[in-house]
């Protein structure tokens, strides 16, 4: 436990209780933006999944069932351009959230390696790192840092769309990356693995994204037809409010995925069956995404207004679940945190994500249509 605590930053959360307390004395109580967790219910096609495989005495498979495999295969198909792709290289996770801070370890990873990550980014990348004893390395431009050659990298974490900020990499930016790892590669003779977590990809916003879609790392466009060395992590906690069912999975090089599922196995990192009988349900049923992603859509267009008819300023935010917010003018996050508190708005700190991000906060859409109007009508009031 010393050595853990040494070695992990403190919880970030922790450090808005006293905003907290500040936002819920205001008079109508607090509006939390604060977090990104799903407050809507969760469809009723997935519950029934859920119920209807309840009696579930036998351990379930960590490769998942074949039909959960299939309906991932599906869903990449339909939803994200990547067609064919092999059901062997599917994995179950429980939420994505653990594969992200396991991945370094599941890969052997340790001492003398390097994990790169976005310069502002969900601090699970760096803590999946240093959980492993490898180096995190904050990058916003991992294709050069690959062409250096050092030889020290061996996994770059993508974001896309991003959290907290929302920007999303086009075909050319993921193309890009994907070519410099393999070169890098075959220069130093070590695999590097580019991992891309795009579990906010159903909720694109801006243009081209709205139309055409958020491309995925595993689209040919960007592998041209070879997914070797590059893994996809999605959750359907934000599509389909699955975030109690800890429902997601990991996706593409078949070789990889079968390692990943070697060490899960001796680790007993099962998702429980009844969860991948409702995963798999899901999957298959867009009409409840699309339900919810119109819930988000106006909540967004709703607080967008009220955010920028009180001065502030919303920045890249063309995809996701969040507004990336800054007063005009600027000034630190932590003033803005407390000006939003006394308003009874408990937002989140850009200094969670990095110290690029000193500047901004992070405005989570992921509240009730009342809590959302409450937020919006406060903030005209001010």
């Amino acid at each position: 436990m010393g050595l853990l605590t040494g070695a992990l930053p403190d919880f970030p959360w922790d450090t808005l209780t006293p905003f907290a307390q500040v936002a819920r004395s205001h008079e109508r109580g607090i509006v939390d933006l604060s977090v990104g967790t799903p407050v809507d219910p969760t469809p009723a096609v997935v519950r029934d999944a859920l119920v209807a495989a309840a009696d579930s005495p036998g351990y379930p498979l960590t490769y998942g069932t074949p039909a959960l495999r299939e309906a991932v295969v599906r869903w990449f198909a339909r939803r994200r351009g990547v067609p064919g792709l092999d059901p062997a290289g599917v994995l179950p996770t429980v939420g994505s959230k653990e594969l992200v801070g396991l991945l370094p370890s599941l890969l052997g990873l340790g001492e003398g390696d390097v994990v790169l990550h976005p310069a502002v980014a969900y601090p699970t990348y760096d803590v999946g790192a240093r959980l492993a004893g490898a180096r995190p390395d904050p990058c916003d431009d991992p294709a050069a840092r690959l062409a250096q050659g050092a030889g020290d990298v061996r996994l770059v974490w993508l974001n896309s769309p991003a959290n907290p900020h929302g920007a999303v990499l086009g075909v050319d930016e993921l193309a890009a990356v994907v070519a410099a790892a393999r070169e890098a590669a075959r220069r130093d003779g070590r695999p590097v693995v580019v991992a891309s977590d795009e579990c906010y990809a159903e909720l694109g916003w801006d243009e081209p994204w709205a139309s055409d879609g958020v491309p995925s790392v595993l689209d040919p466009r960007v592998t041209g037809g070879d997914i070797s060395g590059l893994l996809a992590v999605y959750s359907l906690s934000k599509q389909s409010n699955l975030a109690g069912y800890r429902a997601a999975f990991v996706a593409g090089d078949p070789a990889l995925v079968a390692h990943l599922l070697e060490v899960r196995k001796h680790i007993g990192m099962m998702v429980p069956g009844p969860v991948q009988a409702a995963l798999t349900v899901a999957l298959d049923d867009d009409a409840h995404v699309a339900e919810q992603r119109e819930r988000y859509r106006a909540r967004r267009v709703l607080l967008r207004s009220a955010l920028q008819d009180a001065g502030y300023v919303v920045d890249e935010s063309a995809a996701g679940l969040y507004l990336w917010v800054r007063p005009e003018g600027g000034q630190d996050c932590w003033e803005t945190v407390a000006d939003l508190a006394r308003l009874g708005i408990l937002v989140a700190p850009g200094a969670f994500y990095g110290p690029a991000a000193a500047g901004h906060v992070r405005v989570a859409l992921t509240a009730s249509d009342e809590s959302i109007a409450e937020a919006a009508a406060r903030l005209r009031s001010a």
